[in-house]
């Protein structure tokens, strides 16, 4: 989306400074003359090094006065019936905080980021005010709240889901320390605490209430609190939290039913439409609009309390929110709203189809591949705005794609070849390039008899996979790692470590002539390898290791929920080994080398590192709507050489390489110089 943005101040120019003077103080080991590459570190390494501390900015900064409008209304939807009844105040206090909601779900709705449909929205918004004011029926206000409140989350999308089935059972313990002294052991609204309190609490057991109301709207609620009342926000506790007490809030006015689950699992059609996403956003009247009253309380009844009962369908149920988007993207561009279309085309990529990403590469990853093709041609179709026709066309395409992905998906397909296979395949590829890193590093540091420092090196990246078991932590209990979180952080990763690559690989072909390694180690060396540089070291290995160790948890997280946990951990484990006897090897082999052709095919081996590093970033930037994407048909990708058919990633690959001859043109002609022979 737009609501991205690097920081240029604050604390983050303090970090750039220190990586500046850091890098500088390396400069010994990549030039004779320090002033030439240190502006040149900066400008570059400042651009990488805020873009990653700009993750620490939600995705969705922008969206919560969205959110807190969107609560007022469905609570206006849900509590109107109380303060106004065949066209008469029937509650005055009641009435009162109707129109004051109305009033503040405008005034928020006017204070959105500008876009085409906020004027829609505010529109109606007026029109909502203006038949409360004139005491309208109940249902004529429930269809306007509720109107106004999914075209405006359609508009300013939010998280409507958990990442996860919630936890019923920590969602009852919440309840009870939270919220039973007021809302009552049994959700009756009679806790201790409810005396006196106006408006009363909430009674969850109340099914004439329950109806009306989506767990969305209750974890709106826990969230964010409710103004005029007593209910406070909790948005102290981790989401996964908050869902689970929203879910188990939600299941009092519903007491387990076995004729849910069997409703359930005799009907595939209705397994395939309700999945996690729906059940979260779906009132129990608005479901029995569609099956029934009776079906509806018994599928609530049961789903309510097996939220997990739905996991089998959550990844088509992101390809249809995909699928929603996508259209929403071709109305909007249809009106002329190339800016919406885009964000909309971005959503989803990041909310819709990313989730699933993982999996469908695990189990066809040419189908995979396809989709990102045709998610990168329709954003370039709107970017350079194409007819509205061949947009639809790149639309309908992505239609097919995602049906063949839905059957891919299938539970049916989960196999513990498959899973083996995607293990292996994920954390070997994923390994190898960090591998290459770290024990050119050691192997350098072994050269150049520094073992001194190797401890910063092993400390790097021992600390990138503490970071990585942290952040799997994080992702599993306390945060949801968005699309565009995962996607930036692999693309600012690769940028970052690419850049000192191509620093590196130049200063080590610059030493591959034996005299020039024997003047460097009696001139330089025991002034460049200071601490300063130790440090850069351990910076270096952490944030290579850390790129990989990321991507290789939310691949392995995405698999594992699939099931045949056993060939998971098998394929991981082949994995290790393999990386681990790759590892003695090259170690091995580097210490029978001569000095000066370590040097030189450390450096070719991290240039290719730095040109596939640079492609991979570039690309992750694009999924991430950071660059622009201009598709360069005819040209072969390939994810290990971080080859991606698109003009923006191949033009920064030719400019590494570029700049990687040039740097190793101009050691060949120093040397020249130096021995006194042309060049």
């Amino acid at each position: 989306m737009d609501n991205h943005r690097i920081a240029t101040h604050g604390p983050a120019s303090g970090f750039v400074s220190w990586l500046n003077r850091l890098l500088c103080s390396l400069s010994p080991l990549m030039s004779r003359n320090r002033d030439t590459h240190c502006p040149l570190t900066l400008g570059l390494l400042a651009v990488a090094a805020l873009s990653i501390m700009s993750l620490a900015t939600p995705a969705v900064a922008q969206t919560a006065p969205a959110q807190t409008a969107w609560r007022l209304l469905d609570y206006i939807a849900v509590d109107y019936p109380e303060a106004v009844a065949d066209g008469k105040i029937a509650n005055a206090g009641e009435y009162a905080e109707m129109q004051e909601f109305s009033a503040t779900a405008a005034k928020l709705i006017g204070e959105l980021p500008t876009s085409s449909a906020r004027a829609g929205l505010e529109r109606q918004a007026g029109n909502l005010q203006r038949i409360i004011t004139a005491k309208a029926p109940a249902p004529a206000i429930a269809t306007a709240a509720r109107g106004l409140a999914a075209d405006l989350i359609k508009a300013y999308p939010v998280p409507l889901a958990p990442t996860a089935a919630p936890d019923l059972a920590r969602g009852k313990a919440l309840y009870a320390q939270h919220c039973a002294s007021c809302h009552g052991a049994t959700g009756k609204g009679d806790g201790p605490q409810a005396r006196g309190l106006d408006p009363a609490p909430i009674a969850f057991a109340d099914e004439a209430r329950a109806r009306e109301r989506s767990v969305f709207a209750l974890y709106q609620v826990i969230e964010q609190g409710l103004d005029g009342t007593s209910m406070v926000s909790f948005a102290d506790l981790p989401p996964q939290d908050r869902w689970a007490l929203a879910f188990y809030a939600g299941s009092i006015a519903y007491p387990e039913s076995e004729a849910g689950k069997a409703l359930w699992d005799g009907d595939a059609d209705l397994r395939k439409r309700l999945d996690l996403e729906k059940l979260v956003g779906t009132t129990p009247a608005a479901l029995g609009t569609q099956v029934g009253d009776d079906k509806a309380r018994q599928l609530m009844a049961y789903l309510r309390h097996h939220p997990e009962a739905t996991i089998a369908v959550e990844a088509a149920g992101t390809l249809v929110l995909a699928r929603s988007r996508l259209d929403d993207a071709l109305a909007a561009y249809g009106r002329g709203d190339r800016k919406t279309a885009t964000d909309l085309a971005l959503s989803a990529y990041l909310d819709g189809f990313e989730p699933v990403e993982a999996v469908l590469s695990a189990r066809d990853n040419a189908l995979m591949v396809r989709i990102e093709g045709a998610m990168a041609d329709l954003r370039a179709g709107i970017a350079k705005g194409e007819p509205v026709a061949t947009v639809k066309d790149h639309v309908a395409t992505l239609d097919g794609l995602f049906a063949d992905a839905e059957t891919a998906l299938a539970p049916s397909e989960a196999s513990a070849t498959s899973s083996f296979v995607a293990a292996f395949t994920i954390l070997a590829r994923e390994g190898l390039e960090a591998l290459l890193i770290v024990v050119a590093m050691i192997a350098f540091l072994s050269k150049a008899d520094r073992r001194d420092m190797l401890p910063y090196v092993h400390g790097g990246w021992v600390a990138a996979l503490v970071a990585g078991a942290a952040t799997w932590a994080a992702a599993t209990w306390l945060i949801a790692i968005s699309g565009a979180s995962r996607e930036l952080t692999e693309g600012f990763g690769g940028v970052f470590a690419a850049i000192v690559l191509l620093w590196v690989g130049i200063w080590m072909h610059g030493k591959s002539n034996a005299d020039a390694w024997q003047r460097y180690i009696r001139d330089t060396l025991s002034k460049a390898l200071n601490r300063r540089s130790a440090w850069f070291l351990f910076l270096l290995a952490f944030i290579v290791v850390y790129r990989e160790v990321f991507e290789t948890i939310l691949f392995y997280a995405a698999i594992w929920e699939q099931g045949n946990g056993g060939a998971v951990i098998a394929g991981a484990v082949a994995a290790v080994v393999l990386l681990a006897v790759i590892a003695f090897v090259m170690m091995r082999y580097s210490r029978t080398l001569p000095i000066g052709k370590f040097f030189a095919y450390s450096s070719a081996l991290i240039a290719v590192l730095a040109v596939v590093l640079i492609g991979k970033g570039s690309a992750a930037l694009q999924e991430a709507g950071y660059l622009p994407v201009t598709p360069w048909p005819g040209l072969p990708r390939s994810e290990l050489l971080g080859i991606y058919p698109t003009r923006e990633t191949i033009v920064a690959q030719l400019v590494m390489v570029a700049l990687l001859v040039a740097g190793f043109l101009w050691n060949r002609r120093s040397a020249a110089k130096t021995e006194g022979t042309p060049a």
